[in-house]
């Protein structure tokens, strides 16, 4: 494997960890604050990925180590406990805590983005000859600590956003999904609530999003692109 292969692996699995571990630590924190300390107790409300790998050690270690050096990015899963009873007696509670990992994951993406934006007009970031999700800038002077954080920040903004968007999307189980109920009256939110436990639509839900998710996400990218280097066109 080449050096090159070697650090951009390394660095989208330290960006899926990182990113992910705020994901649940932000639903864990939203049920505490909600009246549910069963993540609390499991030692989820951390930004320390040991308690997230102890609960998901294939979904936070083995399968993103696998697709980071393979796919070119990280993919994997985790999961954050509740009482489901608490879930069901507060569904507007439950809709906020669903709400919550996403929300952490777009907060990272925003920060990313500033960074990039800032060090373009800084005149510390300069735009590549060719973009990638993890080039989405060169350093203007060729100092490797530049072009670190470059490809940091780049790293950091795509996989947050590919977090916030996929997990958004309203099917269960994905926090999309649950996150509906806190704007719906509350009978409505229990009904659905009961619907997206079953594992038939589960097992469903996961099929429709991943064949939703890339119509959704090209045009978001694009965006995207267009957003990080305004003078160019990306389609």
């Amino acid at each position: 494997m080449e050096p090159a292969t070697l650090l951009s692996g390394l660095l989208w699995f330290a960006a899926f960890l990182f990113s992910t571990t705020v994901h649940e630590a932000s639903h864990a924190l939203a049920a505490l604050r909600g009246g549910d300390p069963t993540a609390y107790r499991g030692g989820q409300v951390s930004l320390s990925p040991l308690p997230h790998i102890r609960r998901e050690p294939i979904g936070m270690l083995v399968v993103p180590l696998l697709t980071a050096f393979t796919n070119g990015w990280a993919v994997g899963w985790a999961s954050t406990p509740y009482d489901p009873v608490w879930a069901s007696n507060h569904p507007r509670r439950a809709a906020t805590m669903a709400a919550a990992g996403p929300a952490g994951n777009l907060l990272i993406a925003v920060l990313a983005f500033a960074a990039i934006r800032g060090g373009l007009f800084a005149g510390v970031f300069e735009s590549p000859d060719h973009v990638t999700f993890s080039h989405l800038v060169d350093a203007a002077n060729g100092a490797g600590w530049l072009a670190a954080l470059g490809a940091l920040a780049s790293v950091l903004l795509v996989e947050n956003l590919l977090l916030f968007v996929f997990n958004m999307l309203p099917f269960p189980p994905l926090d999309g999904a649950s996150a509906i109920g806190g704007v719906l009256p509350e009978r409505a939110a229990l009904r659905l609530r009961a619907l997206t436990a079953s594992p038939v639509f589960s097992v469903l839900g996961i099929f429709i999003a991943w064949q939703v998710f890339p119509h959704v996400v090209h045009p978001i990218f694009s965006a995207l692109l267009t957003l990080v280097h305004p003078a160019d066109r990306y389609s």
